[in-house]
Formats: C-alpha cells, sequence, structure tokens
C-alpha cells in the first residue's frame, strides 16, 4: 500500500545533514511530515535540524535529530525506537547515508573497502532491521534505499563503491519478494552523480574517475517522494545520454557494455598520460 500522503508521515532519515537526505528532509517537512533527522555529523545535524525549523516553514510537521553511526547496529536500533516511541510509527525510511571514493584496486585497501561496505551497505541493512519490527505491527510502511547507477555498471576505479551499491541493490531485490503481500514497500533508488559533499572531498580523484555532477539533491528528493507515492520499485536517475545508453546496453549485453566501459578508461588514462608528459 503506497504512501500517497505525508502529512502528519513519520519519516526517518539518515545521512540527514547534508546532501540527499537534508534535501529529502526539507521536501517531506514541507509537505507536513513528521521529520527525525539521523547522521554521524553532530553539529552538521545540528545545523540541518535549525535549518529545518526557520521561522518561514509553515509545516506543522514534528522536527528531531538523533546522532547515529549507521554501521553501529545498537544506534540504529535506537534511532528507531526513538522514532516509534516519540510518534507511535514509522511510515518511511530512506537511507541515505554513504561514502564513496575510488582509486585502481591495487592500492584500495582493505580498509577502505570494508569501510565502504560498512556504511553503505551495512548501514542499509542495519536501518532495515531496525525499523522492521514497527512496521510489520502496523502493517504498513515503506523503504527508499540509496543504491546509485553505480548499483548497475561496473566503473574502472570505483570497485568499493560499485561492490557495496550493487550490495544494496541485491538486498533490495530479494527483500522486496520477502515483503510481498506485507503491505510495506520498498524503492531502489540509482541516481547518477549528486552534486553533494560527497563528490567534492576528492576533486583530483573524482577527475582521474571523469565525475560530473548531473543532478542536485533537491531534484532526487522530489524523484523520491514521487517514486513512494507510487510505490515504485526501480527509481533510476540518469538524465546524461550517455549513462542512459551504457545502462540499456548493460541490460542487453553485458559482456559489452563491460568491454565498452574499459575502453573508454583505458583510453581516458592514455589521453591524461600523454597531456603530462607532454
Amino acid at each position: 500500500m503506497a504512501l500517497k500522503n505525508f502529512e502528519g508521515a513519520v519519516t526517518v532519515i539518515t545521512g540527514g545533514a547534508s546532501g540527499i537526505g537534508l534535501a529529502t528532509a526539507q521536501a517531506l517537512h514541507a509537505k507536513g511530515a513528521h521529520v527525525v533527522l539521523a547522521d554521524i555529523n553532530q553539529q552538521g545535524l545540528q545545523q540541518a535540524e535549525e535549518q529545518l525549523r526557520l521561522p518561514t516553514s509553515d509545516s506543522e510537521g514534528n522536527i528531531s535529530s538523533v546522532p547515529t553511526d549507521v554501521t553501529n547496529e545498537q544506534q540504529v536500533q535506537a534511532l528507531m525506537r526513538k522514532a516509534t516511541e516519540t510518534h507511535g510509527r514509522i511510515d518511511l525510511v530512506v537511507t541515505s547515508a554513504g561514502v564513496g571514493n575510488g582509486g585502481p584496486i591495487d592500492l584500495f585497501t582493505a580498509a577502505q573497502m570494508q569501510m565502504m561496505m560498512n556504511i553503505n551497505f551495512m548501514g542499509t541493512y542495519h536501518c532495515v532491521q531496525a525499523a522492521l519490527p514497527t512496521m510489520r505491527q502496523q502493517q504498513s510502511g515503506h523503504f527508499a534505499l540509496l543504491s546509485s547507477v553505480a548499483g548497475k555498471l561496473g566503473a574502472p576505479l570505483l570497485t568499493g563503491y560499485c561492490a557495496s551499491k550493487w550490495a544494496v541493490r541485491g538486498f533490495s531485490i530479494a527483500l522486496r519478494a520477502e515483503l510481498y503481500g506485507t503491505g510495506i514497500g520498498v524503492t531502489t533508488v540509482y541516481p547518477a552523480w549528486v552534486d553533494t559533499p560527497m563528490i567534492h572531498q576528492e576533486e583530483e580523484a573524482m577527475q582521474l574517475l571523469n565525475v560530473q555532477a548531473l543532478l542536485t539533491p533537491d531534484q532526487v528528493a522530489a524523484e523520491i517522494l514521487q517514486a513512494v507515492t507510487e510505490d515504485r520499485r526501480d527509481l533510476t536517475l540518469a538524465p546524461n545520454h550517455d549513462i542512459t545508453i551504457i545502462l540499456q546496453i548493460m541490460k542487453e549485453d553485458p559482456d559489452k557494455a563491460e568491454q565498452l566501459s574499459g575502453e573508454a578508461f583505458h583510453q581516458r588514462m592514455a589521453k591524461i598520460a600523454a597531456q603530462q608528459s607532454g
């Protein structure tokens, strides 16, 4: 059963201090939802809560924040428990907490890989498992789980990021099947690169990866809310023509998609090497 009206809905958003999480919180609050923000960045979380409380907003939705490390099962359990105890229910959970970095697999350490999986995938898992008891009891609820177009493609220099986002994808597919008929919905969100703090953390690395911001957090937030009301399973946001084409090729002929991706990557590396030597 789709969540058609956000007014009075209880929503929990991880990664709520910035980027997609904050934009989604703003969009939900504007529609009268009760918003529970969660983020490991306590200062940013406080600023986000204050921003949502600006007197320019006429929303009647309640706002609260809970500092949360999504890799910590106990902290996520406490987050969902606080939301339930405060509001009596949980209608929507948006898992936008995530990190992204890359580099050659030869230099990408086990610690980096583990961190990526812990935040991007295990953080998603913890949120689902912690919120499910409340949703099962009320026989309704919805999860919007953030993957990425990298969860549908194989991008050179992004092995860890792709692995974690593919994990979210597989988890979502299995979860939807498991929750079939329960009244609990799952929307998996696959955006192309979004203009968030994540892609500005390592400008040089992101340049090497040929990363370009194609979407704003507000655009993604608006699409998420629309997808939730329509109970959509897949929300793929790929405004770039090249990405759209490679996604289609990946669907029809994965081998060819891998070949094209590899060729394009090595051509780009050769071009960069020539520029540096010249």
